[in-house]
């Protein structure tokens, strides 16, 4: 589903089922990272938008100087309590595009799964001003998709996301497509708009399986499922738990991770 804007206050609400239920990121997505942008002790980082921490340790781990850009205040408390044994790391709150931060400094700029909630002019300009020459921007994010292997549940979901998801926000109920190659190479042609160069891009793969609890559970970190009317969000939820438990209890999400590099001059 497309991200609705103007929601990005709402994974505060939920912070430590956020941190608790977010999935963090691949080997070979970091691997890919750090052949492109080598990170030691003597390396300067920003992340744009922690939220809990999932894509935080690796990084952490280099020795770097890692600075964490957070909007919300009590995601930004979750990760200075979670990283405290790192004396390397610290978090600003507030949003990246109001944040003062000083530029040609950085050698890495990275975000996981929280860029699109920066206005793209914005944000690019301003990560491109706050690289060193030679420095990297790692845009990442991962794109959960539905159960592939029991259509006759996913069915029967989308459904119910026609009756109340749609029907709550006045919209015409879209089919979900996967996320593909094809969007990953467009988002990362958009670095070449603000003149970064060197521009690549990789696709990683991986699926995690759910109780029906768990499902429901980590559908509450979702921010245009926690904008729901209360009422309305439990008996929509329910009835998602009741349909995983008729089709045998478990529900299997198939990821895809996107990864965009970009290099300043």
């Amino acid at each position: 589903m497309p991200v609705i804007k103007g929601l990005e206050w709402a994974f505060d609400t939920v912070a430590a089922t956020y941190e608790k239920l977010r999935p963090g990121y691949t080997d070979d997505l970091y691997e890919m990272l750090f052949d492109y942008i080598p990170i030691n002790q003597s390396s300067h980082v920003v992340e744009v938008g922690i939220g809990g921490g999932q894509a935080t340790l690796p990084i952490l781990q280099t020795g770097c100087n890692l600075t964490a850009v957070e909007y919300g205040e009590n995601l930004s408390k979750l990760c200075e309590k979670k990283f405290e044994e790192y004396k390397n790391f610290s978090v600003i709150t507030g949003k990246f595009e109001d944040v003062a931060l000083p530029v040609s400094q950085y050698d890495l700029i990275y975000s996981a799964s929280a860029f699109h909630w920066v206005p793209e002019d914005i944000g690019y300009a301003k990560v491109y001003d706050m690289l060193k020459s030679s420095g990297a921007f790692a845009r990442f994010a991962n794109h959960p998709y539905r159960d592939k292997g029991n259509p006759a549940l996913s069915a029967e979901i989308d459904n119910l996301y026609s009756q109340y998801y749609y029907t709550y926000y006045d919209k015409v109920s879209v089919k979900e497509t996967e996320y593909t190659e094809e969007q990953a190479v467009q988002r990362a042609e958009i670095a070449e708009k603000y003149g970064f160069v060197d521009i690549r891009h990789a696709m990683f793969y991986r699926t995690r399986t759910f109780s029906a609890k768990e499902y429901i559970a980590l559908l509450g970190t979702y921010s245009d499922h926690i904008a729901m009317e209360e009422k309305i969000r439990t008996e929509f939820f329910g009835r998602i738990e009741e349909t995983i438990n008729q089709y045998g209890g478990i529900y299997t999400i198939y990821d895809t991770i996107d990864l965009q590099l970009a290099r300043k001059p």
